[in-house]
């Protein structure tokens, strides 16, 4: 027998689907357009590689989170109508699901909203004029606020912050440009100092493929309300190709530029902002602010989704609020401060996972096998594999070795991909078994 999460799961109709321009590209562009993807974009890249070879790092990252995370889940959610959760348990298995994709994808998600709240709080307190840190009363009153408020409307109100999220993604937008046309001028100027290449070159596709890991499996959310591979093929080619090459880019430019126009030290996206000055930049911290709130509230209803799916014995709010209690003790800490470090472990945790969906995908005929019998050997197998070539960089390593093992978020997909395609060849895949309900194209 199935578990409730797959006969209770109904396909979304070919009624209710829309184009790519209304659903898949705007919400992949938001991702992007959230200040924590290019805050520290700059950070070990820039001054190592230099801008020109830095954005062809971009375009290249773009290319690899379109081809290789994204394509294939998004496939599988258009062909079946089926979410992640649902999809997934054809490479991991129907009780594997449970923890792959299923909870896996709850657990990192309170990670992404410890992240939301710590940028955020440092956002308002910069707005402020204020230099409180995490650990300080005021840093600890407002990561709290934001949440356990963001929590509480990811269960409560995620229908209306939908409606104006389209909105508010033009906000971070605005920011960006208003800043690149501040600093560009100055940008051809820029010289690296350090002078190591593809350290500089690796570490940037490492930036961008770690924080777009989680969203490429979710492409099985996303493209489940496509209407045919046409809106999944330019969805995902403006949502995050160019969404990528776009909000990675100017910010990168402005960063190159603000380095020589205000002999600037850092190389983060805010202290860019600071330096600028005036009420311009005092609105601007604010602003970015409120265009995490839609993030954050995504964030929050995917973690909730998934602990009321996978545990159903639990209230969502009950859950919810005990997720957004560890997101708060990761942001008031500190924790959530380390952007390459959370976005190298979500890259590993969900690089494989990606990597074995796009090998299952190809061995069934680039169709959705089914839910398969138990717990999938190949899937978690190549999960721990890949999880482990993910995570080198943590491992006591010698730090001249450790810039040469980037991007691992990248190579953890190719050892998920490789391990589940040896795997399933060998034979070791459950059998399947069939499901319920009709499929979205019946």
């Amino acid at each position: 027998m199935l578990p409730d999460y797959l006969t209770k799961t109904t396909p979304v109709p070919a009624a209710k689907r829309a184009p790519w321009y209304v659903n898949t590209a705007p919400s992949y562009a938001g991702i992007f357009l959230w200040v924590v993807f290019y805050m520290e974009i700059a950070a070990g890249t820039l001054n190592r590689a230099g801008l020109g070879l830095s954005l062809l790092a971009l375009l290249v990252a773009a290319l690899l989170c379109y081809a290789l995370f994204y394509r294939a889940p998004a496939m599988l959610g258009m062909q079946t109508g089926y979410p992640l959760y649902v999809v997934g348990s054809s490479t991991f298995g129907a009780k594997g699901g449970y923890l792959m994709p299923g909870l896996l994808m709850g657990l990192l998600q309170v990670g992404w909203l410890s992240v939301n709240a710590w940028v955020s709080t440092t956002f308002i307190l910069s707005g402020f004029g204020s230099k409180a840190g995490p650990g300080s009363l005021p840093f600890m009153v407002i990561s709290g606020l934001w949440a356990y408020g963001m929590a509480y409307v990811g269960v409560k109100g995620i229908q209306y912050v939908a409606r104006f999220a389209l909105y508010l993604n033009l906000i971070p937008l605005l920011m960006i440009l208003i800043v690149f046309s501040r600093t560009a001028g100055s940008a051809a100027n820029f010289t690296p100092a350090e002078g190591n290449p593809y350290v500089g070159f690796v570490l940037l596709i490492q930036i961008v493929v770690g924080f777009f890991a989680t969203a490429g499996a979710a492409g099985a959310d996303f493209a489940m309300n496509n209407r045919d591979a046409r809106d999944v093929r330019w969805g995902g080619l403006t949502g995050i190709a160019l969404a990528i090459v776009i909000a990675g880019g100017l910010p990168l430019i402005s960063v190159a530029g603000a380095r020589v126009l205000y002999n600037l030290d850092s190389f983060r996206y805010d202290a860019v902002i600071s330096a600028m000055g005036g009420f311009l930049a005092t609105a601007m911290f604010f602003l970015f602010a409120i265009a995490s709130i839609p993030p954050a509230c995504f964030s929050s209803f995917i973690m909730g989704n998934s602990f009321a799916t996978m545990i159903p014995g639990v209230p969502r709010m009950g859950s919810s609020m005990a997720g957004a209690t560890v997101a708060f003790l990761l942001a008031m800490t500190g924790a959530a401060g380390n952007l390459v470090g959370v976005f190298t472990i979500i890259g590993a945790s969900f690089g494989p996972i990606c990597g074995a969906i796009l090998a299952d995908y190809l061995l069934s005929g680039k169709k959705w096998a089914g839910p398969r019998q138990g717990i999938s050997i190949p899937g978690y197998a190549a999960w721990a594999v890949g999880f482990v070539i993910g995570i080198l960089p943590f491992l006591p390593i010698s730090p001249e070795v450790k810039p040469y093992l980037q991007p691992a978020a990248v190579y953890s997909f190719i050892a998920g991909f490789l391990v589940y395609y040896i795997l399933a060849k060998a034979g070791l895949e459950p059998k399947t078994v069939p499901m319920p309900s009709a499929s979205a194209a019946d």
